[in-house]
Protein backbone atom coordinates (compact mmCIF):
# COMPACT_ATOMS: atom_id res chain seq x y z
CA UNK A 1 0.00 0.00 0.00
CA UNK A 2 1.37 3.41 -1.00
CA UNK A 3 1.47 5.79 1.99
CA UNK A 4 -0.42 9.08 1.65
CA UNK A 5 1.75 12.17 1.68
CA UNK A 6 0.48 14.21 4.67
CA UNK A 7 1.23 17.47 2.87
CA UNK A 8 -0.53 16.76 -0.41
CA UNK A 9 -3.48 15.27 1.47
CA UNK A 10 -4.09 18.39 3.55
CA UNK A 11 -6.73 21.02 2.80
CA UNK A 12 -5.74 24.51 1.75
CA UNK A 13 -6.68 25.85 5.16
CA UNK A 14 -4.58 23.18 6.90
CA UNK A 15 -1.62 24.26 4.80
CA UNK A 16 -2.21 27.92 5.59
CA UNK A 17 -2.23 27.15 9.28
CA UNK A 18 0.90 25.11 8.74
CA UNK A 19 2.63 28.09 7.15
CA UNK A 20 1.60 30.44 9.95
CA UNK A 21 1.96 28.11 12.95
CA UNK A 22 4.67 25.63 12.01
CA UNK A 23 7.27 25.17 14.75
CA UNK A 24 10.11 25.04 12.24
CA UNK A 25 10.93 27.19 9.23
CA UNK A 26 11.37 24.07 7.11
CA UNK A 27 7.86 22.88 7.87
CA UNK A 28 6.40 26.31 7.10
CA UNK A 29 8.21 26.42 3.77
CA UNK A 30 7.05 22.91 2.95
CA UNK A 31 3.42 23.88 3.50
CA UNK A 32 3.72 27.03 1.39
CA UNK A 33 5.48 25.14 -1.39
CA UNK A 34 2.44 22.87 -1.61
CA UNK A 35 0.13 25.89 -1.90
CA UNK A 36 2.32 27.24 -4.70
CA UNK A 37 2.19 23.87 -6.46
CA UNK A 38 -1.61 23.87 -6.31
CA UNK A 39 -2.16 27.41 -7.54
CA UNK A 40 0.81 28.33 -9.74
CA UNK A 41 -0.98 27.34 -12.95
CA UNK A 42 -4.05 29.39 -12.02
CA UNK A 43 -2.01 32.47 -11.16
CA UNK A 44 0.15 32.21 -14.24
CA UNK A 45 -2.80 31.67 -16.57
CA UNK A 46 -4.62 34.76 -15.27
CA UNK A 47 -1.53 36.91 -15.71
CA UNK A 48 -0.76 35.51 -19.16
CA UNK A 49 -4.23 36.45 -20.39
CA UNK A 50 -3.28 40.07 -19.69
CA UNK A 51 0.40 40.05 -20.67
CA UNK A 52 1.78 38.75 -23.95
CA UNK A 53 5.32 38.53 -22.54
CA UNK A 54 5.75 35.11 -20.93
CA UNK A 55 8.91 36.11 -19.08
CA UNK A 56 7.16 39.12 -17.60
CA UNK A 57 4.18 36.95 -16.69
CA UNK A 58 6.48 34.54 -14.84
CA UNK A 59 8.04 37.43 -12.92
CA UNK A 60 4.63 38.79 -12.00
CA UNK A 61 3.55 35.33 -10.83
CA UNK A 62 6.52 35.20 -8.47
CA UNK A 63 5.58 38.63 -7.13
CA UNK A 64 2.02 37.43 -6.57
CA UNK A 65 3.16 34.50 -4.44
CA UNK A 66 5.35 36.81 -2.39
CA UNK A 67 2.24 38.91 -1.70
CA UNK A 68 0.23 35.80 -0.89
CA UNK A 69 2.89 34.66 1.59
CA UNK A 70 3.06 38.05 3.29
CA UNK A 71 -0.72 38.33 3.57
CA UNK A 72 -1.70 34.80 4.56
CA UNK A 73 -2.59 36.00 8.05
CA UNK A 74 -5.24 38.24 6.45
CA UNK A 75 -7.01 35.36 4.70
CA UNK A 76 -10.52 34.60 5.98
CA UNK A 77 -11.55 30.93 5.64
CA UNK A 78 -15.17 31.77 4.81
CA UNK A 79 -13.93 32.68 1.33
CA UNK A 80 -12.58 30.13 -1.12
CA UNK A 81 -8.80 30.30 -1.12
CA UNK A 82 -8.76 30.20 -4.92
CA UNK A 83 -10.97 33.31 -5.01
CA UNK A 84 -8.63 35.09 -2.60
CA UNK A 85 -5.63 34.10 -4.73
CA UNK A 86 -7.30 35.40 -7.90
CA UNK A 87 -8.13 38.69 -6.22
CA UNK A 88 -4.49 39.24 -5.25
CA UNK A 89 -3.41 38.25 -8.75
CA UNK A 90 -5.76 40.61 -10.57
CA UNK A 91 -4.97 43.49 -8.21
CA UNK A 92 -1.26 42.97 -8.77
CA UNK A 93 -1.74 42.96 -12.53
CA UNK A 94 -3.74 46.19 -12.33
CA UNK A 95 -0.99 47.80 -10.25
CA UNK A 96 1.61 46.61 -12.73
CA UNK A 97 -0.33 47.98 -15.68
CA UNK A 98 -0.45 51.39 -14.04
CA UNK A 99 3.32 51.42 -14.16
CA UNK A 100 3.76 49.85 -17.56
CA UNK A 101 1.19 49.32 -20.26
CA UNK A 102 1.19 45.75 -21.53
CA UNK A 103 -0.44 44.03 -24.48
CA UNK A 104 -3.03 41.38 -23.88
CA UNK A 105 -3.45 38.02 -25.53
CA UNK A 106 -6.62 37.30 -27.50
CA UNK A 107 -9.84 36.31 -25.77
CA UNK A 108 -10.74 33.39 -27.96
CA UNK A 109 -14.29 33.18 -26.65
CA UNK A 110 -15.11 36.79 -27.62
CA UNK A 111 -15.26 36.75 -31.40
CA UNK A 112 -16.87 38.67 -34.18
CA UNK A 113 -18.32 37.07 -37.28
CA UNK A 114 -16.31 36.63 -40.42
CA UNK A 115 -17.75 35.65 -43.79
CA UNK A 116 -17.37 31.92 -44.21
CA UNK A 117 -15.51 30.51 -47.15
CA UNK A 118 -12.84 28.07 -48.19
CA UNK A 119 -10.53 30.54 -49.89
CA UNK A 120 -6.75 30.27 -49.36
CA UNK A 121 -6.89 33.57 -47.46
CA UNK A 122 -9.21 32.24 -44.76
CA UNK A 123 -6.49 31.18 -42.32
CA UNK A 124 -4.63 34.44 -42.80
CA UNK A 125 -7.81 36.42 -42.13
CA UNK A 126 -8.44 34.46 -38.96
CA UNK A 127 -4.97 35.24 -37.69
CA UNK A 128 -5.64 38.88 -38.48
CA UNK A 129 -8.86 38.67 -36.47
CA UNK A 130 -7.02 37.37 -33.42
CA UNK A 131 -4.43 40.12 -33.64
CA UNK A 132 -7.16 42.73 -33.98
CA UNK A 133 -8.99 41.27 -31.00
CA UNK A 134 -5.81 41.38 -28.93
CA UNK A 135 -5.36 45.06 -29.77
CA UNK A 136 -8.91 46.11 -28.95
CA UNK A 137 -8.92 44.14 -25.70
CA UNK A 138 -5.67 45.85 -24.79
CA UNK A 139 -7.34 49.22 -25.33
CA UNK A 140 -10.20 48.47 -22.94
CA UNK A 141 -10.06 50.21 -19.56
CA UNK A 142 -9.10 47.78 -16.78
CA UNK A 143 -12.56 48.11 -15.23
CA UNK A 144 -13.95 46.27 -18.28
CA UNK A 145 -10.97 44.17 -19.26
CA UNK A 146 -10.48 42.39 -15.93
CA UNK A 147 -14.07 41.06 -15.66
CA UNK A 148 -14.06 39.98 -19.31
CA UNK A 149 -10.79 38.08 -18.90
CA UNK A 150 -12.01 36.35 -15.75
CA UNK A 151 -15.39 35.50 -17.26
CA UNK A 152 -14.35 34.32 -20.71
CA UNK A 153 -10.87 32.89 -20.07
CA UNK A 154 -11.15 31.58 -16.53
CA UNK A 155 -14.81 30.60 -16.74
CA UNK A 156 -15.68 32.28 -13.44
CA UNK A 157 -19.22 33.07 -12.45
CA UNK A 158 -20.47 36.62 -11.98
CA UNK A 159 -20.47 36.08 -8.21
CA UNK A 160 -16.87 34.85 -8.17
CA UNK A 161 -15.77 37.87 -10.19
CA UNK A 162 -17.71 40.09 -7.82
CA UNK A 163 -15.78 38.60 -4.90
CA UNK A 164 -12.43 38.99 -6.66
CA UNK A 165 -12.74 42.62 -7.75
CA UNK A 166 -14.84 43.58 -4.71
CA UNK A 167 -17.67 45.12 -6.69
CA UNK A 168 -21.44 44.50 -6.57
CA UNK A 169 -22.83 41.74 -8.76
CA UNK A 170 -24.84 44.24 -10.80
CA UNK A 171 -21.67 46.16 -11.65
CA UNK A 172 -19.89 43.01 -12.77
CA UNK A 173 -22.72 42.09 -15.13
CA UNK A 174 -22.90 45.62 -16.47
CA UNK A 175 -19.15 45.86 -17.07
CA UNK A 176 -19.03 42.54 -18.91
CA UNK A 177 -21.99 43.58 -21.05
CA UNK A 178 -20.52 47.00 -21.81
CA UNK A 179 -17.04 45.59 -22.36
CA UNK A 180 -18.31 43.10 -24.92
CA UNK A 181 -20.27 45.87 -26.64
CA UNK A 182 -17.16 48.06 -26.79
CA UNK A 183 -15.17 45.18 -28.28
CA UNK A 184 -17.75 44.51 -30.97
CA UNK A 185 -18.02 48.18 -31.87
CA UNK A 186 -14.25 48.54 -32.15
CA UNK A 187 -13.96 45.41 -34.27
CA UNK A 188 -16.79 46.56 -36.52
CA UNK A 189 -15.05 49.89 -37.10
CA UNK A 190 -11.91 48.01 -38.12
CA UNK A 191 -13.88 45.87 -40.57
CA UNK A 192 -15.55 48.92 -42.11
CA UNK A 193 -12.23 50.72 -42.43
CA UNK A 194 -10.59 47.70 -44.02
CA UNK A 195 -13.46 47.29 -46.46
CA UNK A 196 -12.97 50.89 -47.51
CA UNK A 197 -9.24 50.39 -47.89
CA UNK A 198 -9.82 47.38 -50.10
CA UNK A 199 -12.24 49.34 -52.26
CA UNK A 200 -15.15 47.03 -51.50
CA UNK A 201 -18.66 48.26 -52.03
Amino acid sequence: MIPIDPITDQTDFDLIRGVLRAKTREKSQECFAELVRRYKNLVYSIILRMHSDRDEAADLAQDVFVKIYKNLDKYYPEYKFSTWVMRITTNHVIDSRRKKRAETVPLESVEYEMDSGASPETEYLRREQKEQLARVVGELPDMYKIPIVLYHQQGLSYQEISDIIDEPLSKVKNRIFRGRKMLKESLMKIRVKESGNYGLS
